[in-house]
């Protein structure tokens, strides 16, 4: 088998590493010789996290996927405008891609897929989901037998360091993004990662894959970080909560709902004591009831693990004909935000003014809204107390209508802070 790869980066010097690594045992399990012929890099003088040895390196990526000896091209440079052009040039040359590119998956895979599939070729893509994790495979072929109901994820390792750091370190957002920047685990501009776009782009991905859907990036409501501050954490701390930004996407009444946003779980559910940069996700089909896949979600050798992975695949013949884009995807409806339902966190700041919290809980019942738990702190400087309350389920819209009634008294002090709670039953 004759690869091309494109990009010598962190993934795909990982790749290289692993491949020479772990020659024998991938010789095992397929019988059959990978070898890079044609390497395709931004600026041939840099410095790489594999050796060079032997391997043949240019700066023209078209040279790559238009090479004829080339059986199939690794994508692993990202973005999405060149990316696209050389996936769809590959493709149009009857050549299998393997890529670990989630943005473009997201955005252009309907297009890319169906091109594929009209070239009787292969377009993978286990690396852009939770890294090493192999949670598309497992989802395809492991829980085949099962209707998944629901998916819910913590598919970004910067957003999960730094919630992490506030909730075991009272670290305040500012500084622990700026110790997530410092270790290497977010960027300059980490816009994708704490407004949550790149875990959307995962889980169009991963719901795709589960309810048997077209890619529909665009309907994932998102909501990032950034606004949670240090008493959010204690808060739910000491209701029994973690606050993670969890992806999470059901399947019920042929619709979808879709949403990445900061999330209570329980301290005692297994999502909530996945800390640090690591992955996890929950699936519940009907017939297995829950279980998690667990593990790094970035990394050189990490990533290239999975890619390598699609690789063997191809070689043994052992990806299924039904495999996401080999089917005929169609749209699938979602569910308005509106009208979904969830049990929330609602934390006010009220002046000390008697009557108040029963003006609030009063408000909240004409509604039809109840309270499961009530917290009130201690009167600051100002006379002003915070006041945490935790409803039982109700739709969004009723929610809001409620809230804004609440926000109309001259006893509010600030805007009111929610946060959804998902119980992960």
């Amino acid at each position: 088998m004759n690869i091309g790869i494109l990009g010598l980066g962190t993934v795909g010097g990982g790749v290289v590493n692993v491949l020479n690594k772990n020659k024998a045992t991938i010789f095992a399990h397929t019988n059959e010789e990978i070898n890079i012929i044609h390497v395709a890099v931004k600026n041939l003088s840099e410095a790489r996290i594999c050796p060079n040895d032997g391997l043949n390196i240019t700066e023209d990526a078209f040279a790559v996927v238009n090479n004829p000896a080339v059986d199939v091209v690794l994508e692993l440079i990202g973005g999405t405008r060149i990316a696209k052009d050389l996936i769809k040039q590959a493709i149009k040359n009857n050549k299998h891609v393997i890529t670990a590119n989630k943005a473009l998956i997201a955005n252009f895979g309907n297009e890319l897929l169906s091109l594929a599939k009209s070239h009787n070729v292969y377009l993978l893509f286990e690396a852009a989901v939770a890294g090493g994790v192999p949670i598309l495979k497992s989802l395809e072929q492991g829980l085949s037998a099962n209707e998944i109901e629901w998916i819910a994820g913590i598919i970004n390792g910067t957003g999960n360091f730094i919630l992490s750091e506030m909730n075991d370190k009272n670290a305040n957002f500012s500084d622990a993004l700026k110790q997530a920047q410092d270790l290497g685990y977010a960027e300059a501009d980490p816009t994708f990662d704490v407004e949550g776009i790149d875990a959307a782009h995962k889980l169009a991905i991963l719901s795709s894959m589960a309810f048997g859907c077209e890619l529909q990036f665009e309907q994932i409501t998102t909501e990032g970080i950034g606004k949670i501050a240090s008493e959010d954490v204690a808060f739910a701390a000491e209701l029994g909560f973690v606050i993670k930004h969890l992806a999470v996407a059901k399947y019920a009444d042929g619709k979808i709902e879709s949403h990445v946003q900061p999330t209570l779980i329980p301290k005692t559910r297994l999502l909530a004591n996945v800390d640090g940069v690591m992955n996890a996700v929950l699936i519940k089909g009907n017939a297995v009831g829950t279980t998690l896949y667990y593990g790094a979600g970035a990394g050189a050798e990490t990533t290239a693990s999975a890619v390598i992975a699609n690789l063997v695949d191809i070689i043994k013949g052992t990806i299924s004909d039904d495999i996401l884009g080999w089917k005929s995807l169609k749209p699938m409806p979602i569910c308005d935000t509106d009208n979904v339902c969830s049990i929330f966190y609602l934390r006010l700041l009220v002046a000390d003014k008697p009557g108040v919290l029963a003006n609030i809980t009063a408000t909240l019942a004409e509604y039809d809204i109840s309270v499961e738990q009530v917290m009130q702190k201690q009167v600051d400087a100002q006379n002003n107390s915070p006041i945490v309350i935790v409803t039982n389920k109700v739709k969004t819209v009723t929610l809001n209508k409620a809230i804004t009634q609440i926000q109309t008294h001259n006893f509010s002090q600030e805007k009111i802070k929610i946060i959804p709670i998902e119980t992960l039953d």
